[in-house]
């Protein structure tokens, strides 16, 4: 993880956000003093992880304990042919090498707990859930109602994505819970089962990747309290505007 100046590589590779007057020398400091939690590195945490990689996010913990299939290289570009039957965490962490060396990367390669999982969040400045099932979006979402995290949450199957922002950082912030409460009775719906048009997590990872950025270097407004839905067929964006639930069993006081 980056601890003191910048050398003349890391000022030349990281030029071109160093010319933008939101970041400068002192935005891309905090992006390389930075450490984020990406849960999932498939179709959505790719983009995401390659983004904050290139982008010189210094520390990222990824989590999967999935080994990569055949049929995830249509959508899952962090992994290659090679990659194939090796976990899916530590795929992500070889390509992310060769990407920045810059980059300090834990992968996490066995399935955890909520409590396990808390432990790993408790240091990270951003949660990213690029998962594909309610059970770990709950989770990930009591975890950052509990350390007072910014979680930034994303989902994409067929032709269609949303992402959203709930940073439990602002008490005023809805959660996940708000947006889609666990009634207990939610059906999943999967790439694996429902096919997914490949740009479409890419689209939604790459906009959790700003989002992520956004918040560490405090430029631009977020999409806390806004839920942000695409329909790739027509092309359209949707903006949806979400307010916190007082009786939310998750995040009410």
């Amino acid at each position: 993880m980056f601890n003191a100046f910048m050398d003349d590589q890391q000022l030349l590779r990281y030029s071109r956000h160093i010319l933008l007057p939101d970041i400068e020398y002192q935005g891309q400091e905090k992006l390389l003093n930075s450490h984020i939690l990406i849960v999932g590195a498939g179709g959505l945490g790719s983009p995401i992880a390659i983004y904050c990689a290139a982008a010189g996010v210094g520390k990222m913990t990824i989590c999967d304990f999935d080994d990569v299939d055949l049929s995830n290289l249509q959508r899952q570009i962090i992994h290659d042919t090679q990659s194939v039957s090796i976990n899916k965490a530590s795929s992500a962490k070889q390509f992310i090498q060769l990407l920045n060396p810059d980059v300090e990367v834990i992968a996490v390669t066995e399935k955890q707990t909520e409590a396990s999982m808390k432990v790993i969040a408790k240091d990270v400045d951003v949660i990213i859930d690029g998962s594909d099932n309610f059970t770990t979006r709950y989770a990930l979402n009591r975890i950052a109602v509990s350390l007072k995290k910014p979680l930034v949450s994303g989902a994409a199957v067929g032709y269609e994505g949303q992402i959203s922002v709930f940073d439990m950082r602002h008490d005023k912030s809805p959660c996940y819970h708000c947006l889609f409460p666990d009634t207990g009775d939610r059906s999943e719906t999967r790439c694996a089962d429902n096919g997914v048009f490949s740009p479409t997590v890419g689209m939604i990872g790459t906009a959790q990747a700003a989002e992520v950025m956004k918040i560490i270097l405090g430029i631009g407004e977020s999409l806390e309290g806004r839920l942000l839905l695409l329909d790739v067929k027509s092309m359209q964006w949707k903006n949806i505007q979400l307010k916190k639930d007082p009786s939310c069993a998750v995040c009410s006081k």
